[in-house]
């Protein structure tokens, strides 16, 4: 994250001796980005977190892609995949995916093993429900509308919280996730047109202290998966400090920016990553010219495909094509997309848009995943040819 913060216990020195009550030294861990080049935090150990009794090859789920093919636009509908007990991590279906990202669904009820990416960063959205984060770094809560940036190697628990199951969108990196550079100072403060600032942005604000010993802890690598067994119980965190932890952001609270004309996709832009982008459409005052189209031209993204994730209210542009609560649009590079039939003429007049969506803009063509076949509306290509 963009700005310093400090939780629990830390020396006034860094690298300095940070004695235990018992006259032990605390174990130091740099956890860095970028081979020391990059944001990190500095965290306080009670015991060794190098120190692992076992490890064993794991197997998880296999993850079949296919392309595209033939190429056309795809509806997916995540709420026909509402299925049997999951877990947050385990339990994902995945849906899309390409080397820089992969996209997946899952509706958990259940908290997940702890567990440690190493090959990129997450970006989670909670459709609905709340989910505890529970990590090295201390707790954050998260609920409906909430982004969580989990950073590479972080080990975590995801635990869903309250009366219902937590419905996630997770979109897991094979990079770092970050606010957009555009919307930062050269120190990394946001600027003053960004549509969201510090004050909007949650981390953990004490330390998670949990004893126990011999503690599983999953690994997924380059290489593949790990279950390591830690001499120790890893939350034994007793502060750290740093740039570098899992924060939370509402999208209630990106704030939208809107003009006389049709504003293009770039406004609603949230965060960026490898060859992707990650965009917020939320409730706003549309175009204001008093000859304005509200809805979007038809457009075509030459180096990009198009994820939708629609997660609330009313989208304009879809209307009549079969789009609902929870249901995924994907437009491809190599097909020009735009609003259905009739809607451009719907929309004048229109003043504001109550709408919720997610957009992830890939900049390498996205494969389809073995659940999207499963929850795939075929006749979704075909709605541009249907009368209004």
């Amino acid at each position: 994250m963009p700005y310093y913060r400090s939780v629990g216990e830390v020396p006034r020195k860094r690298h300095t001796q940070f004695r235990q009550p018992d006259g032990s030294l605390y174990a130091e861990e740099l956890m860095g980005q970028e081979g020391f080049s990059s944001d990190s935090s500095l965290l306080y150990h009670r015991y060794a977190p190098t120190a692992i009794v076992a490890a064993e090859e794991f197997t998880p789920a296999t993850v079949n892609r296919v392309p595209n093919l033939p190429l056309k636009p795809r509806h997916l509908r995540t709420h026909k995949l509402d299925g049997g007990p999951a877990d947050p991590v385990l339990g994902r279906r995945y849906l899309l995916a390409n080397d820089d990202v992969r996209i997946a669904y899952v509706v958990a009820d259940r908290p997940s093993p702890l567990f440690r990416d190493a090959t990129g960063d997450h970006c989670l959205y909670v459709e609905s429900g709340s989910l505890r984060v529970e990590s090295t770094f201390g707790v954050l809560d998260a609920a409906a509308g909430d982004y969580v940036v989990i950073p590479t190697s972080t080990i975590h628990r995801l635990v869903p919280t309250g009366d219902e199951p937590a419905r996630l969108l997770a979109v897991e990196a094979a990079g770092h996730v970050g606010p957009p550079k555009r919307y930062l100072s050269v120190r990394g403060q946001f600027l003053e047109h960004a549509p969201y600032c510090e004050r909007d942005v949650r981390g953990p604000d004490a330390p998670l202290l949990v004893d126990g010993e011999e503690v599983e802890v999953l690994v997924r690598h380059r290489r593949g998966w790990t279950r390591y067994v830690y001499a120790h119980h890893p939350f034994d965190v007793v502060g750290w400090d740093g740039h570098l932890y899992p924060w939370a952001f509402s999208i209630h609270d990106f704030e939208p920016i809107t003009g006389r004309i049709h504003q293009p996709p770039p406004v609603h832009q949230t965060f960026q990553g490898p060859n992707f982008v990650i965009c917020s459409f939320v409730p706003r005052k549309v175009d204001y010219h008093p000859d304005a189209i509200p809805v979007p031209y038809n457009h075509h993204n030459v180096d990009s495909d198009e994820m939708l994730f629609y997660t609330g209210g009313n989208y304009e542009a879809r209307r009549g094509s079969g789009i609902e609560q929870g249901s995924i649009s994907l437009h491809p590079s190599g097909f020009t997309h735009g609003p259905q039939p009739g809607a451009a003429e719907r929309s004048l007049g229109v003043d504001f848009f109550d709408e919720l969506a997610v957009m992830v803009d890939t900049f390498r063509p996205l494969d389809l995943c073995d659940a999207a076949a499963e929850c795939e509306d075929p006749g979704y290509a075909w709605t541009w040819a249907r009368r209004p």
